[in-house]
This record gives structure tokens, sequence and C-alpha cells, in this order.
């Protein structure tokens, strides 16, 4: 069996040729670290080797974007989430789905009065107006349960009225008229709003 004849003495490398090479290779890698890791990872180009190769470009805009992330990091992390209240939604815009509006005549004999009522909830509103072709006396008023009664608003010897009604509480609201005159008189009333249903009482 033929064996590889080893290397004598006098040919291994000395230990001033190692620890030459050793000095080379620190030396080379210094070189590579300064003219090529170095532009292309934070942008300095002592030597300028690496804006001639174009490194020292790359390494910029690393260093710039990593810059830019970092502030909008800051910026999102200072900026208070916001927060929209939620809002219990009230009786008229519980209602508002059942917004209508009707209009309804009578007609009174001398000394006949009548009603006309509207059914609503607490908080609803109407818009209302009516007309009479001859003076009566008038009363908007609401009732409820457990006898609640108010008072919105009353006149004598008038030709009509108009504006907002809102309902006090759950009931029936509306309009009580008597011709005080010696013909008949003939009323016009238009309401449109929130409310469940219009009627003449009997």
């Amino acid at each position: 069996m033929y064996n590889t004849d080893l290397p004598n003495r006098a040919e291994l490398p000395s230990t001033g040729k190692l620890l030459k090479s050793t000095i080379i290779a620190i030396i080379v890698a210094a070189v590579l670290l300064v003219t090529i890791v170095l532009p292309a990872e934070y942008g300095i180009d002592p030597t300028r080797i690496g804006r001639i190769s174009g490194l020292t470009q790359m390494g910029e805009i690393k260093q710039k974007l990593a810059s830019e992330a970092k502030k909008d990091a800051l910026v999102a992390k200072s900026k208070p989430v916001e927060s929209k209240p939620v809002t219990a939604p009230t009786a008229a815009t519980q209602t508002n789905s059942e917004s209508k509006s009707d209009e309804k005549s009578v007609t009174l004999k001398p000394g006949e009065g009548t009603e006309i009522k509207m059914d609503m909830i607490k908080g609803a509103k109407v818009k209302f107006d009516w007309k009479s072709s001859g003076a009566v006396n008038h009363d908007t008023h609401g009732e409820g349960s457990n006898k609640a009664f108010i008072s919105y608003k009353k006149g004598t010897s008038v030709t009509g009225d108009a504006g907002d009604l809102t309902a006090e509480f759950d009931g029936s609201h509306g309009w009580f008229w008597r011709n005080r005159t010696d013909s008949d008189v003939s009323i016009t009333l238009k309401v449109s709003g929130d409310y469940k249903s219009v009627k003449q009482m009997e």
C-alpha cells in the first residue's frame, strides 16, 4: 500500500509566516469593512469607494427608511385612540319610523264641541296647523293614564293656530273646540310627526 510522504519540518510554514498571513487577513477584513460593509449598512464612506460603487447610496436609503419607520411608530404610539360616545335613542328618534301626516275636517253647529286626539308616547313631536271658518274656543291638551292631564294652550274666539306639540307623557294629545257663534263653522286640522293614530273623539 502506497503511503503519502509526510512533509518534513523544513516544508512547514514558520511562525513568522503564519503571523504575517494573519495580519494580512485582518487588514483585508478591515478594508472590506470600510469599503463594503459600512457603506451598505450605515451610509458611512470614509474612503469614497462606497459612493463610487453605489453602496453608500444604498446604505443612506436604508438608514432613511429605518428613521422614518421609527418616527411612524412614535406617532402611532402617542396618538390617542378615538372613540365615539354611544348615546341612547330618545323617544323622538325611536318613533321616527312612525312619522306620518294626516288631515281632518269637522263641522260644528252653534254651541257644539268636539275633540281630535293623537295617540303619542312621551317625547314624541308633531307639527300642527288648524283653521276655522268662524271664531271658536279651543283647548290644546293631553290626557294619560293615572288621570294625568295637561293643558298646553287655550284660546277664545280664534280662527286658527299652528306650531309644535311635544307629548309630556304617554297618552292622547290634541284639541277640543267649541262653536260659540250663531252659525255652523268648519275646522280643518293638519298634523305631521310622530304619533300612532289620530281620530275624532265621540
